[in-house]
């Protein structure tokens, strides 16, 4: 802690910083902007698959592109996106001129259409707009059906000559259905047509995918390993996660940055600080900046674990994995939970506090599961009150006698558990797979606290679920 400041000041400062980690389709603001090593191969112009669990920046990105000043921010790492035009070929806002609705998918289906028409569609009402050719756009129907009546004249389109590279991105698939089938064959179908893409110059797509899309049967049609080939994944590490904690905090406004950036060392570039690259790396200097919001120790003495760890692991999910979005989350609630209950602790984030920021950030994530995965919550909410790690067939039990007509009584509604059709034991593999449960060495189930504390599970000496 800077000798010159107090831990209310600093608790305050945190407070006024943008840890938002949700954008709802809008452009990020400059300081927001955190580019870990990680990221760079996804954000290169030719990723054309790019693969991430929910809030690890998917939208984000999306959202990010889209800004000429963002892409010359990350053009200072990867050159090629600077001066690039991009357009968005489906994302999480409606823009039926630009790409259908859900319910265009619906139908087109129904009429037995086949979804890479549509998307070829999608990406030359683009181009045509840019190169002031004439279509029929009408109607989505009408721009399939002649494209597939005038495949000289779309060639032609296509082959027109750019002044400047293009990029097309695609993200917030599981819009596009409710129903898994109907879902793989939009996504093949968008696939298909990104492969289309690369036979037609300075043209480049970007498909942003959840992991269980990615996993199911979408690449299975003709070349598709040449998509595979070029996937990339959206991961954080724990120092990553420190940066951008950084990142934001040091571009709180006015007086706040200020205090903030004299805790660290930091750098300017057109008015946007950033934190300096040894604060980028699990490093000394990241582990004292850290500490100095929130102390040595997660308790009186050490045995408690030290906060710089003990955040990022408590929001990890079964596959080791913390996003941005809880971490952020998580901070801003002690910072909060600091000022009301421990004004007067000696940092700024007291470690009881760090603990219910835990707490809120695992109810948020359940909020997310029951808009991404309904069927989930439904299982999840069922264990309430029990104790982790537990044997499988308590586990099972407890599933039976709330669901006796077994997995497929589990969520009648959007997309559910993939595997269900192989009974308790195919739910158990897709709880595994998004890092929901894991099995220990002994055969026992057990639960991240990121998930257990929300769906109030209990655990000998964990964090301990909001009453």
């Amino acid at each position: 802690m800077s000798e010159s400041l107090s831990a209310r000041e600093v608790r305050r400062a945190i407070l006024s910083a943008p840890l938002e980690s949700t954008n709802a389709g809008d452009t990020p603001a400059n300081g927001t902007l955190y580019v870990p090593i990680a990221h760079l191969k996804a954000l290169r112009l030719d990723s054309s698959i790019v693969i991430g669990a929910r809030g690890v920046g998917k939208s984000f990105w999306t959202s990010a592109l889209q800004s000429p000043d963002l892409r010359s921010f990350v053009g200072t790492a990867v050159p090629e996106i600077d001066g690039v035009d991009v357009h968005v070929g489906f994302g999480t806002r409606s823009d039926i001129h630009s790409y259908p609705s859900p319910d265009v998918f619906a139908r087109f289906l129904d009429g037995r259409g086949d979804p890479f028409d549509l998307w070829r569609a999608v990406v030359l009402r683009w181009v045509a707009r840019q190169t002031e050719e004439e279509i029929p756009t009408a109607s989505w129907a009408d721009s399939v059906s002649w494209i597939k009546a005038n495949p000289e004249q779309v060639s032609r389109i296509m082959e027109s000559r750019r002044t400047r590279p293009g990029l097309i991105v695609f993200d917030a698939l599981d819009r596009t259905s409710t129903n898994w089938n109907d879902m793989d064959s939009i996504v093949r179908g968008l696939l298909r047509a990104v492969l289309w893409t690369k036979t037609f110059p300075k043209l480049h797509a970007k498909v942003f995918l959840r992991e269980d899309q990615a996993e199911r049967e979408v690449f299975n049609f003709p070349d598709a390993s040449k998509l595979r080939a070029l996937q990339a994944e959206l991961t954080w590490a724990r120092h990553d996660l420190h940066g951008l904690l950084w990142q934001r905090l040091v571009n709180a406004p006015g007086e706040h940055g200020k205090n903030l950036r004299a805790l660290c060392e930091t750098r300017e570039r057109n008015g946007v600080w950033a934190p300096a690259d040894e604060m980028k790396r699990d490093s000394d200097a990241q582990r004292a900046a850290f500490r100095k919001l929130a102390g040595p120790w997660m308790g009186r003495d050490r045995r408690r674990g030290v906060p710089y760890t003990w955040a990022v692991g408590h929001l990890a999910d079964g596959r080791g994995r913390t996003t941005p979005r809880s971490f952020l989350s998580a901070i801003r609630q002690g910072a909060e939970d600091s000022e009301e209950r421990y004004p007067d602790h000696d940092v700024a984030l007291h470690y009881e506090s760090i603990k219910r920021g835990i707490q809120k950030a695992s109810e948020n994530r359940v909020f997310e599961l029951a808009e991404e995965y309904p069927w989930v919550v439904n299982l999840l909410t069922a264990l309430e009150g029990m104790n982790v790690p537990s044997p499988w067939d308590d586990i099972v039990d407890r599933w039976r006698r709330t669901f006796p007509e077994g997995p497929d009584q589990i969520s009648p509604e959007a997309l559910p558990a993939q595997h269900a059709d192989r009974g308790w034991d195919g739910v158990r593999s897709d709880l595994e797979r998004l890092g929901l449960i894991e099995t220990r060495r002994d055969g026992r189930i057990d639960m991240p606290d990121l998930y257990r504390v929300g769906f109030r599970l209990g655990r000998k000496g964990g964090v301990k679920p909001k009453s």
